[in-house]
């Protein structure tokens, strides 16, 4: 660019300010005028700068735009001064009130990041560092530059990772100097933002192998530096824990960082700030401690001083102190056993003496001791035995004379207005909870310690006694055998009933309705032996539940989830008659009853109904079925009224009562159309009702959405190919629902519904399958979706080549090299935790469904030997599946199907190359002889196909 247009663009920029700079000249030594403003003195720097640039002998040695004038400036270069010179009245005009000046403020940073983002970040770490600059935009910097470095959506934490990593080093190196340098800061804001920026750009690096000598630095200020930069040093350490995987850090550095910790914790530290700091980043670095845990006297001196900081004067530190033992019981479970009498002595004061934020942790400890028991007895079942070397303790059994007194003791602690409060947590409810995860722990052994306490106080004057004997009853109803329970509920269930109806103290009609829902959920259904509820008490039981739904919506809501399990006991029930026969019809007008009043948003009273009427409807027979054919127009009615509605005003709670009219349609359709005769009437709505459902996607809610498309997937069932109509008017929903990435649980519910209407209209779907397709092929391609999605795709695309059978021919080319690699990637998954296990093997699923669908629509095909170059991948992938060893149940069961697919479809081609298979035979030998039914059943089908396959 000449420089006759840089000077026109600094002339813009500067406008007339060259009077304000040679006024200033003028009257700078007797100091007469007033302070410029940030923006006009930046302007003023700009016009020096300039005059500089023009004339090199007027520039000083060290002025601040040298670094700016080699090259020659663009208008671009000149626009990035001027922001970055700007960027703290840019940042403070980005948190004004007014929304113009806001608005602007945004742009201008989105602007400067764009055209050069390291300009921008040396100027946000620059803005951080500056001791000078006002505690606002410093925190608005801090947090702009961590947003930079880190986002939730993994493929955009991806972008931001490999931009950070293609940096000028230099430049990086000067960032991370400023950010080092912030640690020390007198502003706690500061520090306690940059903590979170260097713990993300660690996060970054660290695995990379760059910044190896960050754990050094930081290590170094906390053994010298004054305590409010030990402080933010050891929250830094605690942040990078938490960012970055145990096998990045060496050991050495490891065991430097715990033992600063430990000494951070340790009572001789003066400084309560340090010492909660050192709490905090303990509790974040426990998963890098397996080795020093398993060394006695590291751990001893760990749970030491942990031990001995519960017991801090400040609350806050004893809270932290707490939640670390937390954390420890469900690391280091099996390392317990010798502290365990401690940590109960600690509990127990903890919880009967200290302030309520530090005994709901010291609750949470055994609440967290049950999870992890539970966890073991539930995956050994009757295996386990006392001389098993299987590690269960057994700590809540041992405890269990002493714990269960002190948690019944906290169940009298309630608050006045926890009903009231849908967020509310208090110790009587942690309490109840904690019980009931030790009756699911001990079973039986818990009822005889929890009785007398019911007893005494279940018809006390005083409303807490009440209601703790109440909630103590309903807490231990999930755990102990149905045989050691029935007896008891049968005997209270008629006091229980009159409680809910007469007792003056709302609390205990509360916990009353949900202890009865409790009862109906554990002890009733058509598998057990003596039935709690009969047809003499079946009356009583629904008047009452009907009576409370007119309480108060707190009541009322519980009411209904009782009503909910009385229903769903009967779901086995068939199309025999059911207690609830007689009932159904006042019921459910009830139920609608409910959801029309004006407080039904209060206690999710509204939400709470329409759950307990789709199951009602789902648990209805033949006898009743009409009643559910009339309800089919009123629900419509209700669905179409939030419609017109929205066309007045645009309300939230509008879009949320269309998703539920939604899922009860849709209940109310698979239940009608599931049978020959309901489903003659229902058909009737079945225009007005796809109408209707087209008409919810105009909406905005993702809600109403997900509920809208899975109600179409209904129907598409119940009016099999007659749903080909509907789908010219459909498709570009479906269309927009498989391009939905950011509401990634609506594209997979509209993946999950191309299934269903594969499945109706077969090849019919053939006129829409590119479109389709080439969607599903764009999302499997895209790293913005999220990873949830991409099995049920893979598994649609068998729905898909089922359909449509030797049609889906055109899309080999394009499905089954995308198969192939998710197949590579998802054979291997040596030391994956347990949700990238579970992930795994639920893309394993997609995968091996996929291949099943295309063998089945190839079957019978003079075409199908176009699938005989895919077929050796297919064996290999099962024969890796089979040596790996980590395929759940249900992924056994798909891939042995596969195996008998692959040998049905190819015949004698396949014979021999099942017959080199490395596992085949033994993967098919294990899997007949599975105690699964289901694998055992498609495992003999497969020996069978296999068969005819060889002897050709």
């Amino acid at each position: 660019m000449e420089a006759m247009e840089v000077g026109k663009m600094v002339g813009e920029l500067i406008e007339d300010n060259e009077v304000e700079l040679v006024k200033l000249k003028n009257t700078r030594a007797d100091r007469r005028v007033a302070p410029l403003d940030t923006a006009r003195t930046n302007k003023i720097k700009i016009l020096r700068f300039w005059q500089e640039y023009q004339d090199p002998s007027r520039r000083a040695p060290s002025s601040e735009f040298n670094w700016f004038l080699t090259p020659l400036p663009s208008a671009d270069s000149i626009s990035q001064l001027a922001m970055a010179m700007e960027v703290t009245q840019i940042l403070l005009n980005a948190q004004a009130v007014d929304g113009a000046l806001r608005k602007q403020a945004e742009e201008n940073l989105k602007q400067f990041q764009e055209q050069n983002l390291p300009s921008f970040l040396y100027s946000l770490a620059g803005e951080l560092a500056n001791d000078e600059k006002p505690a606002e935009s410093r925190k608005l910097a801090g947090l702009i530059l961590k947003n930079a470095l880190d986002a939730k959506e993994q493929h955009r934490k991806i972008e931001l990772v490999q931009r950070w990593l293609s940096l000028d080093p230099t430049l990086k190196a000067q960032i991370k100097a400023l950010l080092l340098r912030t640690l020390s800061s007198p502003s706690v804001d500061a520090r306690s933002t940059v903590s979170q920026v260097i713990a993300k750009v660690a996060g970054i690096e660290l695995p990379h192998k760059q910044w190896p000598e960050l754990i050094g630095s930081l290590l170094s200020n906390v053994h010298q530096l004054p305590a409010p930069t030990r402080q933010a040093t050891l929250e830094t350490l605690g942040y990078i824990c938490e960012e970055v995987s145990p096998d990045v850090v060496d050991q050495d550095h490891v065991n430097k960082i715990l033992t600063a910790v430990v000494q951070g914790m340790n009572s001789t530290e003066e400084n309560n700030d340090v010492r909660l700091a050192a709490v905090r980043a303990l509790y974040n670095a426990l998963g890098f401690a397996q080795a020093n845990f398993s060394n006695d006297m590291e751990r001893d001196y760990i749970m030491r001083i942990v031990c001995e900081t519960t017991l801090s004067p400040d609350v806050k530190i004893r809270r932290a102190a707490f939640e670390c033992l937390v954390a420890i019981s469900s690391t280091y479970y099996e390392k317990l056993a010798p502290y365990i009498q401690d940590i109960f002595n600690i509990t127990a004061k903890a919880v009967k003496e200290d302030e309520e934020q530090v005994a709901l942790q010291a609750i949470e400890f055994w609440s967290s001791i049950c999870d992890e028991e539970i966890d073991i007895l539930e995956e050994y079942g009757g295996d386990f035995s006392a001389d098993s070397d299987i590690p269960c303790f057994y700590f809540i059994k041992q405890a269990l004379s002493f714990l269960v007194p002190m948690l019944l003791e906290t169940l009298l602690k309630q608050d006045e207005d926890q009903d009231q409060d849908e967020g509310a947590w208090n110790i009587a409810m942690a309490g109840g909870t904690c019980l009931g995860l030790v009756a699911r722990t001990v079973g039986d052994d818990i009822v005889p310690l929890v009785m007398p306490f019911i007893q005494e106080n279940i018809s006390k004057p005083d409303w807490r006694q009440r209601e703790a004997a109440t909630y103590a009853f309903g807490s231990i109803l999930e755990g102990p055998s149905p045989e050691k329970l029935e007896p008891l509920v049968t005997m209270a269930l008629n006091f229980m009933l009159t409680a809910l109806m007469k007792d003056p103290s709302n609390h205990v009609k509360d916990t009353t309705a949900w202890t009865l829902g409790r009862m109906f959920e554990f002890l009733h259904g058509t598998a057990l032996d003596t039935p709690i509820i009969t047809p003499a008490n079946c009356q009583q039981i629904v008047t009452v539940l009907i009576q409370s739904m007119k309480d108060v919506p707190n009541v009322a809501e519980k009411a209904c989830g009782a009503l909910y399990f009385l229903a769903q006991g009967y779901e086995d029930a068939g199309s025999a008659s059911s207690p609830l026969t007689p009932y159904f019809q006042d019921i459910v007008q009830a139920l609608l009853t409910v959801t029309h009043r004006e407080d039904a948003v209060e206690s999710r009273l509204r939400t709470a109904a329409y759950e307990a009427l789709n199951e009602v409807v789902r648990c209805s027979n033949d006898e009743t079925a009409p009643m559910v054919v009339q309800l089919a127009p009123l629900i419509m009615l209700e669905l179409h009224n939030t419609l017109e509605n929205q066309k007045v005003s645009s309300d939230e709670r509008q879009n949320e009562l269309q998703g539920l009219l939604c899922g009860c349609l849709q209940v109310i359709i698979q239940k009608l159309g599931s049978s020959e005769p309901t489903k003659y009437h229902f058909m009737q709505y079945a225009d007005q009702i796809m109408a209707l459902f087209l008409r919810v996607f105009a909406s905005r809610s993702a809600t109403a959405h997900e509920e809208a498309m899975l109600a179409i997937g209904a129907l598409a069932y119940a009016t099999g190919p007659d749903f080909a109509k509907y789908m010219t008017e459909f498709y570009k929903y479906l269309e927009m629902g498989l391009q939905n990435f950011e509401d990634y649980q609506v594209c997979a519910i509209t993946v999950g519904v191309v299934g269903d209407v594969c499945r109706a209209l077969e090849e019919k779907i053939l006129p829409y399958c590119d479109g389709i397709m080439t969607q599903l092929l764009k999302d499997l391609s895209s790293n913005q979706l999220h990873r949830s999605v991409k099995p049920p795709i893979f598994s649609c695309f068998g729905d898909i080549a089922l359909a449509i059978g030797e049609n889906f021919e055109k899309y080999l080319l394009y499905a089954m090299p995308m198969l192939q690699s998710a197949a590579e990637l998802s054979a291997h998954t040596s030391g994956a935790d347990d949700d990238m296990t579970e992930y795994t093997n639920s893309l394993r699923n997609g995968i091996l469904e996929a291949y099943s669908g295309i063998f089945q629509g190839f079957k019978g095909s003079p075409k199908t030997q176009l699938l005989m170059p895919y077929a050796p991948h297919v064996l290999q992938f099962l024969d890796s599946l089979y040596m790996e060893k980590d395929m759940d149940d249900v992924v056994t069961k798909t891939a042995i199907g596969v195996l008998g697919d692959l040998a049905d479809t190819l015949g004698s081609s396949a014979g021999p190359l099942i017959q080199q298979s490395v596992s085949s035979k033994d993967f098919l030998k294990e899997c007949l002889s599975s105690d699964d039914h289901l694998i055992k059943e498609s495992a003999e089908w497969a020996k069978l196909a296999i068969s005819r396959a060889i002897s050709f």
